[in-house]
């Protein structure tokens, strides 16, 4: 495998095609804050603005200006944003809306976690580029909401009735897993390390399942048990292979090999467990016990589920130097390069049915913006980089 011409490749389709595509069509020049409903040439079809994928972007331009290089552009592109979210992103007490419409008025009450967990990632990186102690209060000031939200994430929207089937939920672990970092440098070190033990706890022992041959379950009751019943029998591929990169980074910063080397193995199990056999691709949701899942879409391959699993296989690689590592990581780039990479315009598809053919040209929409094919380009491409310098 030519690791030099791969990290080329990557590289350019974040340099020379994503990142132009979504600072030229996304950004608002008339009332701040980014498109992400972009039509597959890029023009927008829906101006409502989410607050979790308008955080992601500015997270995203401070991100590759503080790690890839100081432009200009990138710069601007966060810092209008950043000022945005903070002008009209949440109520006053940094509670932050799920989303707004174009002027900044409020359409859906703060009622999901990840507008929270966003927006102290997009705050956290923004501080670190900017010196701004701001943007950095307001980062840990969300970072202090989230922890105390834990137990019930949606509050008073929880739409669950309380005591019958209360099930803690795999994303928010997860999520904390990769923040934890992402604040680093805003956390006492104290409360970084409980923090950081706790999620790979969560992760690693409470919703990944030996009995069931080492997968790692969605949902499971507070206790920890397993549920039967459609959340509990629940299996999302993608979201426990994006959870072992994280690990990764963890087991890393903590110097802890055996951490990396059970995350690795984890992400070889999900992914021999949640490939599509017939079609190629990896299957959204999935049932534990081969029930019909409740999810419609469950067959359908999505583009962030793909390009992070390339993120994981290629740490797995560099970290354990387990061949198997890399024998996926051709199979998975081919299906990913050639069934979401548009040949004609620039940036990727993001929805395709079980085939592997598109079912929705669009480039960014309420649930895909300027974040995983970008975020996954920049970790493969430097990834590959660390591993063709040791090879070499």
């Amino acid at each position: 495998m030519d690791f030099k011409k791969l990290a080329s490749l990557y590289k350019d389709e974040l340099l020379d095609n994503v990142l132009p595509f979504w600072l030229e069509h996304s950004q608002d020049h008339e009332y701040g804050g980014y498109f992400t409903c972009l039509d597959r040439e890029g023009k927008v079809f829906d101006t409502d603005k989410f607050i979790w994928l308008q955080s992601r972007e500015v997270w995203m331009f401070s991100m590759l200006y503080n790690k890839v290089e100081k432009r200009q552009e990138w710069l601007d592109c966060a810092i209008q944003g950043g000022e945005f979210l903070k002008k009209y992103g949440h109520d006053g007490n940094y509670n932050w809306y799920f989303s707004l419409d174009r002027s900044g008025r409020p359409l859906v009450e703060p009622y999901n976690i990840f507008s929270y967990t966003f927006a102290t990632m997009a705050f956290g990186q923004l501080s670190l580029t900017t010196g701004n102690q701001e943007y950095a209060d307001i980062a840990k000031k969300t970072f202090d909401i989230i922890l105390s939200k834990v137990d019930n994430p949606k509050g008073r929207w929880n739409k669950l009735h309380p005591g019958t089937r209360n099930l803690k939920n795999f994303a928010l672990p997860m999520i904390l897993c990769n923040l934890a970092l992402e604040i680093e440098h805003l956390l006492d070190e104290t409360y970084l390390r409980e923090t950081m033990d706790t999620c790979i706890h969560e992760v690693m022992e409470v919703f990944y399942r030996p009995e069931l041959g080492g997968i790692i379950v969605e949902n499971v009751d507070i206790d920890g048990n397993l549920v039967d019943c459609f959340e509990g029998r629940q299996v999302t591929p993608g979201h426990a292979i994006e959870a072992m990169w994280f690990i990764m980074d963890l087991g890393k910063r903590l110097n802890r090999p055996e951490l990396i080397e059970k995350a690795k193995e984890t992400t070889l199990t999900m992914l021999n467990y949640g490939w599509d056999k017939q079609y190629g691709g990896i299957y959204y949701f999935m049932d534990r016990n081969g029930c019909p899942p409740q999810q419609l879409e469950w067959d359908q391959k999505l583009w962030w589920v793909h390009i992070e699993t390339l993120i994981s296989l290629l740490k797995g690689y560099q970290l354990t130097g387990d061949k198997k590592c890399l024998e996926w990581f051709e199979k998975v780039h081919d299906y990913t390069w050639e069934h979401f990479k548009d040949k004609e315009y620039p940036e990727w598809y993001g929805y395709l049915n079980r085939r592997g053919e598109v079912l929705l040209p669009l480039k960014g929409g309420k649930w895909k913006g300027c974040f995983h094919v970008p975020r996954g380009l920049y970790q493969c491409w430097k990834t590959l980089e660390e591993i063709k310098n040791i090879v070499s």
